[in-house]
């Protein structure tokens, strides 16, 4: 994992976001009515609403339309329900991905997912097939050009906060939590008022693969192109490194 910036990766989906502006507020918008529906619209008392809130904020998500999707969601009672549905499957030369999705039609979802592997040279394969090469974590991402501070105080925080790990990269800080600890961890450091570039469960690969073959690369981003144009689909993870 040398070499291998999470950071890069996500600016490089942050600059893909901010084209696409309105699907990543799609996004978000539907995490919110699924948190709503399962624990109310007061981010007090629910935990989960916090978390996609954090979510909102980190991708400049504005407040009045984070506070316009909650109460549309409070208030909705025949809003439409979503239901979360996980692909895995192989792009080219073997490579994972695991696709995250919510949708009120999963025929539709399942056959959109399948379609963009197929398009891309890939196969959509068993539950389980790839999930074993992936670890699920908390991950908080804080860029050093927004948050100037002594690396070792910083760890010291973030591990007194409750964080699993902690590691210093040239261009940021990465704190990983475990799933039952990110929401407990990520409000230590919002009171500390600590800028995050990124806040939210993850799957997080075990070991990284480089495509070499520029056939590979074309048909990865196919495939991921294909997936992040789907309004059904909240997440995909891979195993590529992107640098």
């Amino acid at each position: 994992m040398s070499g291998h910036s999470k950071f890069a990766n996500i600016k490089h989906k942050k600059e893909k976001n901010d084209a696409k502006r309105g699907k990543i507020f799609t996004v978000i918008g539907r995490e919110i009515a699924v948190a709503v529906k399962e624990g109310g619209p007061d981010p007090n008392n629910n935990s989960k609403l916090r978390d996609v809130i954090a979510k909102a904020k980190a991708n400049n998500m504005p407040n009045d339309t984070i506070d316009r999707g909650i109460k549309k969601a409070a208030g909705n009672v025949d809003a439409v329900n979503y239901v979360s549905c996980t692909y895995e499957g192989y792009g080219p030369s073997g490579t994972a991905i695991i696709v995250e999705a919510l949708t009120d039609n999963k025929n539709r979802t399942a056959s959109n997912v399948r379609n963009a592997f197929t398009k891309g040279g890939g196969n959509v394969g068993t539950t389980g097939c790839v999930s074993y090469m992936f670890d699920q974590k908390g991950q908080i991402l804080v860029d050093k050009e927004q948050y100037e501070t002594d690396a070792d105080e910083f760890m010291m925080l973030a591990l007194d906060a409750g964080a699993e790990d902690f590691n210093e990269e040239d261009d940021s800080y990465e704190i990983l939590t475990t799933p039952e600890d990110f929401s407990a961890v990520r409000e230590t450091l919002e009171k500390e008022n600590i800028p995050m570039a990124q806040a939210e469960i993850t799957m997080i690969p075990q070991n990284y693969v480089e495509l070499t073959g520029e056939e590979d690369v074309k048909m990865f981003n196919r495939i991921i192109d294909l997936l992040d144009e789907d309004d059904d689909v909240q997440n995909v993870y891979h195993n590529v490194d992107e640098q």
